[in-house]
Order: C-alpha cells, then structure tokens, then sequence
C-alpha cells in the first residue's frame, strides 16, 4: 500500500518512536510529585515544552499541550472568548477552517455570540481586506488557518496579523497543517497544532497563548497545563511530540523542494491523463505535499475504493464519501466541482516511483468508475437536437448521477436551448454550476421545482435550469 494521506495524518517518524519509547520507561511517573522518578519525569516535560516552544516561536510558559489538535482549537477560542467577554461576544473566522474552527463557532452562535463567516476566492483563499471590513468594536476574536487542509492553500496570515492588531482584537491561527513546514511568521495571539499531522503521535495537541492576551481557562480549575487542559500528562507521547517536530523542521528544507517538485508534476499531468478533471488550490501559495483535483461525473467513494484496491490510500471531499451526502464545506466555499474529488497529500520520502505508479494507474480507475456510471465520453461533441426544452427527475438520485443525466440531456436540445434537471441532492447545487463552467454551458440559476406541473411541492427537489451554448 502506497500512503498518500498525510494531511489526514502522518505516519509516525521514526524520531516519535525512538522517543515514545524511551520516554515509557524514563517518564511513567507524575511529573507533579517531589520524589526521584517525579522529577525525572518534570525534567523531561519541561524539556518537551522548551523544544516545542522553540519549534512554534514562542516562550515555553506561553504553551500548552492538550489532548488533541481539536482540544487545543476548542480550548483557545473558548478561553479567548471567555477573556475578552467584556469587549462583546463577536468572533470572526473564514468559511474553509477547519470543521473544529467551525464547530467551536456554531456553538458560540447556539450560547448568544454573533459569528461572521469570512468567504473565499475559488482558490480557497481569504484576503486581509475581508478581515478589516468586518471586525468590529465587539470583536472579541478572530481566527484563521495558516494552510488549508483540504487543498493545501496557503492563508496570508501575516497581512490579516496587522489588520487584527490595527483594530486591537486577536487572532488565533490553526497551523495544523504547516507546523511541521516551520513556524507560523508574524505577530499572532494563539496559536493551535496537532502532533500527528506532523508525524508525532496521535492525542498531543499544542495551545500557545501570547503573554497579554485575555485568556480565562474554560475547564474548571486544574493545576495541570496552566488549568488549559486538565488531568494527568501523557508525558511519553508529549516527549514523541516535541522530538519528532524538532526532527521534521530539520528536514523540512530538503523534503519541501523534493515534494514541491513531484506535487508540481502532478498537477502538471493529470489534466493531460484524465479528461474533465479540475486541479483545485492556489498552484503557488500552497503546501509542498497537497494536491487536490475533481473529476466530471464520478463518485467519490467509488474512486477511493478503486485507488484502495490499486494500492493507493487517498481522500476525499466529495459529498460520495460523507454519511451527510453533503459537499466538503471547503469545496462549497470555493464553489468548485465536489464530484470525484480526490486530495493526494504525500509524507515525508514519498517517491518519484510511487508518484509515477499513481499516475499511470489512475486514469484507468477513472474510466473504469465512469464506465460503470454510464458518463458521456469525454469532451464528446454534441449534435443538434429537435427539442428546444428538455426536463430531467434527477430526484432520489446521489451525486455524480445528476451531472451525468445533464450531460446526456444536451445532445437533445438545439444551441439555445434549455435543459432543466430536477434534483434533491445537495451537491448539485455545486457541481452542475461547475460543469457549465468546465463545459462552456450556460448556467441560468435555480428554480421552484413546482413550476413543472409533475413535480408537486411535496416532491421537494430545485430545479436547475442551463442554456446549451456549444
């Protein structure tokens, strides 16, 4: 099996091992207590929070570790919020963090807190002028991821750093994704990391609070951690942590140009390989291992299945693969095709073979998942048809099978005409928009459903309507 999965999570460097387990025999005992083995174990906490500080850029008693990289981003933006209550109850964060950002935001909403949501460009990318036009006198926070995790965008979160300092209000940055690149430059007030995307052990996250930020710890009183994440340390897996970051920056140099180098080829060659296929992100102001890409009319989960049993482990964002049958609220945000989606992210000593061996395998996967759905041949050269209209009941059917009844149905209309699909699946709302926009059709917009007489209002579904152009 070939891993290409990191951004997910990273398979153990060999550093966290060597550590882990040495630490389980030098650090079992509580690191709190006075006695011999106590202070053995204090001395090699300390020691793990030094190298982690070092790593990140900050004072070792401005970081804390927590249980996971989830428990530190749920930690951080609780406590800020819960120190700044009296400037108001405003927080600010885009519309592509990651879903423990967003979680942590809905439930400031439920509690009475006012949310904005900042969008994005199709490349997943905010802008600093987003930032100042909405941060107000109550902004009690603002957050920000320094890379998305989905397609490997690189936030610019130095500039939003000096419009949230301008207007006074902090901002905490989930550096999940890049933390193991380097530390996040500029001046920000919290920071939040997780050990296993980096190669450390999973169930070690890293909370890094700046000296003269507001911050009221929101778990009851504990004399572990500062109070920010109670109970007994975990300290071998927190030794592992700190290791194996130390390790990975000393490697990042030479492992960022090699893997920017194999990211770039296939970026390169999959639009050559695979028809209708869109390559998603920022092609420059990106991660040097993620490369993320859509392919017209094919199922998520098919894909993935198919590339298992070839021997390749990859994600995906595509409405296929979530028990919600809803689009990756990434891939929403950007409005890009969700259908097919497959994110290819490769650790650290992925090969140039490997990399080649995934490109020649996949654009028969491809073929053979659209065979099997019944697409239209690529790019296929529609004739004129007789019907100036045709309707399409799409209802009760899962994305990519609405997109792919589209396809067909246009060979039946004349230039001009229209064609409107009947859908009750939410990715169709994102995907049928994208395929006019990667087929030169024209996509008119959304309609009532119950316009067309056989459709009843208890049917539900919307319709989308397109003009044929080509």
């Amino acid at each position: 099996m070939v891993y290409f999965d990191a951004a997910s999570t990273a398979p153990l460097h060999p550093v966290a091992r060597q550590a882990l387990l040495a630490a389980l025999d030098e650090g079992w005992a509580d690191p709190s207590r006075l006695y011999r083995e106590g202070r053995r174990a204090h001395m090699l906490l300390n020691a793990a929070r030094e190298t982690a500080a070092e790593a990140v850029g900050c004072r070792s008693d401005e970081l804390v570790f927590t249980s996971s990289g989830t428990r530190a981003v749920h930690t951080g933006i609780a406590g800020a919020l819960a120190g700044r209550r009296r400037i108001g109850r405003h927080l600010v964060v885009s519309a592509v963090e990651h879903s423990s950002v967003l979680h942590a935001a809905d439930a400031h909403e439920a509690d009475g807190g006012a949310v904005t949501r900042i969008g994005v460009d199709r490349s997943a990318r905010v802008t600093p002028e987003s930032y100042r036009a909405v941060l107000r006198d109550d902004t009690a926070l603002a957050c920000l991821q320094s890379a998305n995790h989905e397609v490997g965008t690189v936030q610019p979160v130095t500039e939003v750093m000096e419009v949230c300092r301008e207007a006074g209000v902090p901002l905490l940055v989930d550096a999940a994704q890049s933390l193991g690149w380097g530390p996040v430059d500029g001046g920000w007030s919290l920071l939040t990391a997780s050990a296993h995307k980096w190669g450390g052990p999973a169930g070690i996250g890293l909370l890094a609070v700046r000296k003269g930020v507001r911050f009221a710890a929101p778990t009851p009183a504990d004399e572990r951690e500062r109070g920010c994440a109670p109970g007994f340390e975990n300290l071998p897996a927190i030794v592992a942590a700190a290791a194996s970051l130390r390790a990975v920056h000393d490697e990042a140099a030479a492992e960022r140009a090699r893997l920017t180098a194999l990211v770039d080829c296939i970026r390169a060659r999959i639009p050559q390989l695979v028809p209708d296929v869109e390559v998603v992100g920022d092609p420059v102001r990106r991660l040097p291992n993620v490369v993320t890409f859509s392919c017209l009319y094919v199922d998520g989960e098919a894909l993935l299945t198919e590339l298992d049993r070839a021997g390749f482990a990859v994600s995906s964002g595509s409405s296929c693969t979530s028990s919600t049958l809803t689009p990756s609220h990434v891939l929403r945000a950007m409005g890009v095709l969700s259908e097919g989606n497959v994110r290819v992210s490769l650790p650290r000593g992925a090969s140039e073979a490997d990399v080649d061996t995934f490109l020649d395998v996949l654009p028969g996967v491809v073929r053979r998942v659209r065979e099997q759905l019944g697409a239209p041949p690529p790019a296929e050269q529609v004739e004129e048809g007789e019907a100036s209209e045709r309707v399409v009941d799409s209802l009760g059917k899962r994305c990519p099978i609405p997109v792919i009844e589209l396809a067909k149905a246009i060979v039946d209309v004349p230039v001009g005409g229209l064609v409107t699909v009947i859908s009750d699946d939410e990715a169709a709302r994102l995907d049928i928009p994208a395929w006019c926009e990667m087929r030169e059709q024209e996509y008119l917009g959304e309609r009532d459903a119950a316009h067309w007489g056989h459709f009843p209002p208890e049917a539900g579904g919307v319709a989308y309507v397109v003009r044929r152009r080509t």
